[in-house]
C-alpha cells in the first residue's frame, strides 16, 4: 500500500512538474520582491489571465479534437483593430472615419465577433471538408488575417478611444481593485464553455472525435459539423478577446495578438489539455493560463529583459508538451 501511494505521489509530481516548478519560482520572487503580493498586482494578474484565458478557451476545442489554431493571435489583433476603429472619440483629431458618429458598444461588439466567426467558418470548412491538416490550414489563415489587418489599418496604430469602452478593462466591480470586469467576463465565458463541454451533445462529440475520429464516425457522429462548430466558436472567442484587448490596451495595432496562439496552446497544455486529443478540462485550462501569467509577472519583477522571458516561455512550452507526450505513451 505504501509503495502504491509513493508511486501515485511520484506520478502526480511528474504529471504536474511544470505547474509545481513555476509556482515555486513565483513563491521565491514573492518573498524577494516587495509589492508582488499587492492588490494592484492582483488586478493586473487577473486582467491578463482573463484575456489570455478567453483565447485559450477557443484553442482548447481545437486541441481536444487533435487539431490546433495558429490563426488565433491574428484574429485577436484584427478584432482589436476593428473595435478600436469604431470606438474612437468623435472629437479625436486622427479619427479613421471622421464623419462617423459614435456607435453603440454592443453593436460594435456583435459586428466584430461576427466578422471573426466568418474566418472561423473558413478554418472549419477547410479542415473538415478539404481534410487539410489544421496546422497548415490555420497557418495559412493566420497570414490571410494579418494581411487583411495590414491593409485595413495601413499599418498605423489606432488610438483616441472612448472612455466608456476603455472602462471595460479599467473598471472593477463595486470599485474593488482585485475584481476587475475582465475577470468577471472571463468567469462567465468559462462557465458557459464548461457547460458546453460537459453537458451538451456537442461536447461529448468533441471528446469522442479527439479519442478516435473513425470510431466517432462509425457511431453516427457528424464529425464535419462538430469540427466546423468548434472552429467557429473558437473564432467567436477570439473576437471577444480582441474586443477586450482593444479596451485594455487603450488602442490597437497590427502587432497586437502576435504569438497569443502559442501562449494559449502552452496554457492549455500546462493545464492538462492533451495535444494527442480527447482530454481537457476548463478548470485545468484556467490553472494553466494563470500559472503561465504568474511566471511572466514574476520575471518582470525580477527585472529580466523581455528577450529572456521569451526564452523561458519557450522552454516551458517544450517541457509541457514533452510531459503530455510522456503521459500519452504511458497510457499506451
Amino acid at each position: 500500500m505504501e509503495l502504491s501511494n509513493a508511486k501515485k505521489v511520484r506520478e502526480f509530481i511528474l504529471n504536474n512538474a511544470v505547474i509545481i516548478l513555476m509556482l515555486a519560482a513565483v513563491a521565491v520572487v514573492g518573498c524577494l520582491r516587495d509589492n508582488f503580493f499587492s492588490a494592484y498586482n492582483a488586478k493586473n494578474l487577473i486582467s491578463n489571465t482573463a484575456a489570455r484565458f478567453i483565447v485559450a478557451l477557443g484553442v482548447s476545442g481545437c486541441l481536444i479534437t487533435k487539431g490546433t489554431d495558429l490563426s488565433a493571435g491574428r484574429m485577436v489583433g484584427l478584432a482589436a483593430c476593428l473595435s478600436a476603429t469604431f470606438m474612437q472619440r468623435f472629437d479625436y483629431s486622427s479619427k479613421v472615419y471622421p464623419s462617423m458618429p459614435e456607435l453603440p458598444i454592443v453593436g460594435v461588439f456583435i459586428g466584430v465577433v461576427l466578422i471573426c466567426m466568418v474566418f472561423g467558418l473558413a478554418n472549419g470548412l477547410v479542415v473538415s471538408l478539404l481534410n487539410v491538416p489544421p496546422f497548415i490550414a490555420t497557418l495559412g489563415m493566420q497570414t490571410v488575417v494579418y494581411g487583411i489587418c495590414l491593409v485595413y489599418t495601413g499599418a498605423q496604430p489606432i488610438g483616441g478611444l472612448r472612455a466608456d469602452y476603455t472602462n471595460i478593462s479599467s473598471g472593477s466591480l463595486f470599485g474593488i481593485t482585485w475584481i476587475p470586469y475582465l475577470g468577471i467576463i472571463a468567469i462567465i465565458l468559462g462557465a458557459i464553455m464548461w457547460f458546453v463541454y460537459n453537458k451538451t451533445p456537442h461536447g461529448k462529440h468533441m471528446y469522442a472525435i479527439g479519442g478516435n475520429e473513425n470510431a466517432a464516425e462509425v457511431s453516427g457522429i457528424n464529425t464535419t459539423k462538430t469540427k466546423v462548430i468548434i472552429y467557429v466558436t473558437a473564432a467567436a472567442l477570439y473576437g471577444i478577446a480582441g474586443f477586450l484587448y482593444g479596451a485594455k490596451s487603450g488602442g490597437a495595432s497590427v502587432n497586437l495578438g502576435q504569438g497569443y496562439e502559442l501562449e494559449a496552446i502552452a496554457g492549455c497544455t500546462i493545464g492538462g489539455v492533451s495535444t494527442n486529443g480527447g482530454v481537457g478540462r476548463i478548470s485545468g485550462i484556467l490553472v494553466g493560463v494563470l500559472v503561465f501569467e504568474l511566471l511572466k509577472i514574476a520575471m518582470q519583477f525580477m527585472g529580466l529583459e523581455t528577450s529572456y522571458t521569451y526564452i523561458v516561455q519557450g522552454i516551458v512550452i517544450i517541457f509541457a508538451v514533452a510531459l503530455d507526450i510522456r503521459k500519452y505513451v504511458a497510457k499506451k
